[in-house]
């Protein structure tokens, strides 16, 4: 174990995120995402909810800040609805996390999944939750001098 990351952060992980770049993307997606398909980059965290990795991947991982939405999670198909406490929990992790307001975007299923076909990875979680999808963009990691 490393002190200061959290127990869910898995090595693989842990590596995937250290060799991304300034906007490479990160999906954590739902149990239900077509993530093997559509990405060859998949990290498995069976049994783990998208907000509680949020809360482990963000103090690790700066989001970009050069973008209007460097979260984005999947618009409802017409006719469907999404809990709208999915963005809710996004948004106060977000910002538990980062010194600016981060706005969460949507983005058309299909388009989510292109994005997600083009990202850094994709972390397949037990999330169950209808539409609880999130992508996120990262920025540049600021330089601590000293």
């Amino acid at each position: 174990m490393l002190v200061g990351i959290s127990s869910l952060i898995s090595p693989e992980l842990l590596i995937t995120m250290h060799r991304m770049g300034h906007g490479d993307e990160l999906v954590i997606a739902d149990a239900h995402f077509p993530g093997h398909s559509c990405n060859q980059n998949v990290i498995r965290a069976d049994g783990l909810m998208i907000p509680d990795l949020l809360e482990a991947i963000l103090p690790l991982m700066v989001l970009d800040t050069y973008v209007e939405c460097p979260a984005i999670i999947m618009k409802a198909v017409p006719g469907d609805t999404i809990d709208p406490l999915v963005r809710q929990n996004y948004e106060k992790v977000l910002s538990r996390h980062s010194t600016e307001t981060m706005k969460v975007g949507e983005i058309e299923r299909f388009a989510f999944y292109e994005r997600a076909s083009k990202a850094f990875a994709v972390i397949m979680s037990g999330d169950i939750t209808k539409y609880g999808n999130i992508l996120l963009k990262k920025g540049v990691t600021p330089v601590e001098r000293k």
